[in-house]
């Protein structure tokens, strides 16, 4: 099985991904690939340079993440170019992961993908497991994590869609707002009903 692992930012993902780790399942993480992607001399790279220029590139052949991001930020068209380069390389590596691990023998595969339902993703797995929180503790925590103030951590949460939306197309929901050991415990309910463990 396939299992799709998504929430919203500070909703307690990472920490779910964490517990997938301990039952030994194998996750294919998006984020990292992102930044795997984008590694020196890779064709993603080369295909950032041509489109924004060399400049973009550091000394040490690193994307300049900031130069990047300021472009792009008040630029709605170039971050389109950007996007348009980067997500196609993210979704073939991703797939290219998961391959490899079914074809080493792997049962079951976890896609941690925190923009899942964005990007329009639902048809890579088989199962969508939603990380979920109450807007007020996902605010407290992203304030407190991130430094924030509130209007920027709510500007930041409203950039994403809402939980609600994101429970309605999940296969399970796991409610993250008390202690990790009801997380713990409702994550292996969930595992245990899709008979992954």
């Amino acid at each position: 099985m396939i299992i799709g692992l998504t929430g919203s930012i500070a909703s307690g993902k990472s920490t779910v991904a964490q517990m997938l780790k301990e039952y030994q399942l194998p996750i294919v993480d998006a984020d990292l690939v992102a930044r795997q992607v984008v590694e020196p001399h890779s064709e993603t790279l080369q295909q950032i340079a041509a489109a924004f220029g060399q400049e973009v590139i550091k000394e040490d052949g690193t994307m300049d993440r900031e130069k990047v991001g300021s472009i792009i930020f008040h630029e709605p068209a170039q971050r389109k170019v950007l996007n348009d380069i980067i997500h196609p390389a993210i979704r073939a590596e991703m797939l290219r992961q998961r391959d490899e691990l079914l074809r080493g023998g792997a049962e079951h595969v976890v896609m941690d993908i925190p923009l899942l339902f964005e990007s329009k993703l639902q048809h890579f797995v088989d199962k969508i497991l939603v990380v979920s929180v109450t807007e007020e503790i996902q605010l407290q925590r992203l304030m407190e994590r991130n430094q924030l103030p509130e209007s920027e951590a709510r500007a930041r949460i409203a950039s994403q869609l809402p939980m609600s939306v994101k429970e309605q197309g999940a296969d399970a929901v796991i409610y993250n707002n008390t202690t990790k050991q009801s997380t713990a415990e409702q994550l292996k309910k969930i595992l245990q009903h899709w008979a992954v463990i």
